[in-house]
């Protein structure tokens, strides 16, 4: 019964709304996104190493922030603390022997606020009872949260090392603060913002080609043909990618429905389906480079043979203007400081109030694709979610809005979900978030000429 629900929704006022959605060549008014050339490795390596240190001045002021005196992190080679990566050298490939770091809220004496050592003998436990001794913190942080990823990354058989090396006696004065690995992860240090803006353009640039006629010729293309097209661009222009692209045809028989289950959008590997004239297609694709992710979900039409842009259903423009709404609710909902079950709740409740059924999940960006910070709902967990859901909204950060709308389009006499995601960054200045690109307003169109022969059906 969602059909007629979002049918009267339609004509009571928002209309005015969707009437605004139009069909493009590109995705967004005003922009033609262009694939932006790397630097060379060795540039690459320079702008890593000098955000590392951006961030690593930070940590004595996150200590002081969460009252905890000193964070120890230990690990072996190919068994690195999930924290480690954001805090590496840009030519260091993996821990080495054992590789050990010590931050300091407040070192007295003129010592250090950190120490690292690479070692393989009982040398760093010496120094670190030394250092102990001297500093005596009241409270020592390691990472052995049982549940969040960035904050439970000490493995099991060093913590007995760690407890070996430096003594019994320094054992009661170890406690866990989650948020300390959480957010050394979620901070993006803002001299990086200009390098993934343009990594977010060139994964633009990248579905817009592949999501044209340049790629796909209706009946012959399948998903995975466009779908391994993304991954080799990506990898011939030296970046490469955190998880397969999938392109999903939102309109084939067996895609999952708005009245049905959404499982197949969490499947990693879309089926794969030859690409029809009039089919509706979707892609979930992001770029990685410089220590850096991004994550774009766009949506795309294929016109009849001779079509133009005024031949797009107008319940597909539709169905993105409203998408665009609730991209609108979620980003105006997102206040510091509030937890993402917060956020979730408040952004339901309004999107409810305005007609709109669909889902949220977004998630923190950019160090990982499924960076640290709070979790704003799941797929499967639309009231909240358990221990990631509770962390707080931090500042300076990227995330990925993603969610779905359903709309009731006229033309398929179905209802369709119209998936978007794009990523967000927080802006000092103007005190909010922040497209780190843009959003994808315009329907990306795959056009054939005329002489192709198959001809649009006649409305449903």
């Amino acid at each position: 019964m969602r059909g007629p629900t979002l049918l009267t929704y339609l004509f009571t006022g928002v209309a005015v709304l969707l009437t605004a959605a139009r069909a493009h060549v590109g995705t967004a008014p005003g922009k033609t996104p262009r694939v932006q050339t790397l630097p060379s490795l060795r540039e690459q390596a320079e702008l890593l190493d000098g955000w590392t240190e951006e961030r690593k001045a930070l940590i004595p002021q996150l200590l002081r922030k969460y009252g905890v005196d000193a964070w120890l992190m230990s690990q072996r080679e190919y068994a690195e603390d999930t924290v480690f990566w954001a805090l590496k050298e840009a030519t260091q490939f993996s821990a080495r022997r054992r590789t050990t770091h010590l931050f300091l809220a407040d070192p007295v004496g003129g010592a250090s606020s950190s120490y690292s050592w690479i070692e393989n003998t009982n040398v760093v436990w010496e120094d670190l009872r030394r250092i102990l001794a001297t500093q005596k913190p009241r409270s020592i942080a390691l990472n052995t949260h049982p549940e969040i990823a960035f904050s439970g990354g000490l493995h099991a058989g060093e913590l007995d090392a760690v407890v070996q090396g430096v003594g019994e006696e320094w054992k009661d004065k170890f406690v866990l603060e989650p948020m300390l690995g959480v957010e050394v992860v979620a901070t993006m240090v803002k001299s990086r913002l200009p390098w993934y803006q343009k990594m977010m353009e060139t994964a633009w640039a990248i579905i817009e080609e592949g999501f044209s006629e340049k790629i796909i010729v209706p009946g012959k293309s399948t998903s995975w043909d466009v779908e391994w097209w993304m991954r080799e661009k990506t990898q011939s222009l030296n970046y490469t990618t955190w998880f397969q692209p999938s392109v999903f045809i939102l309109t084939a028989e067996g895609f999952p429905a708005a009245d049905g289950s959404s499982a197949a959008m969490d499947d990693p590997r879309a089926p794969d389906h030859p690409i029809q004239f009039g089919d509706l297609i979707h892609t979930d694709f992001g770029v990685s480079a410089l220590g850096l992710n991004t994550d774009t979900q766009h949506i795309g039409y294929v016109l009849y043979p001779g079509e133009s842009e005024a031949d797009v259903p107008k319940g597909m423009l539709e169905g993105l203007k409203k998408v665009n709404r609730l991209q609108d609710i979620v980003k105006s909902n997102m206040k510091i400081g509030m937890t993402g079950n917060e956020i979730l709740k408040a952004a339901r409740e309004q999107m409810q109030s305005e007609g709109i059924e669909g889902k949220i999940y977004c998630h923190a960006t950019g160090e990982w694709g499924h960076s640290a910070g709070s979790v704003i709902g799941m797929t499967n967990l639309q009231d909240k979610v358990p221990v990631l859901g509770d962390l707080p909204l931090l500042k300076n950060t990227y995330y990925s809005i993603e969610l779905f709308a359903e709309h009731f389009v006229p033309e398929r006499n179905r209802t369709i979900v119209f998936p978007q995601e794009e990523d967000v960054y927080w802006d000092e200045d103007t005190n909010s978030w922040e497209w780190v690109y843009g959003r994808q307003e315009e329907m990306l169109l795959i056009r054939t000429p005329a002489e192709s022969g198959s001809t649009a059906p006649t409305e449903l």
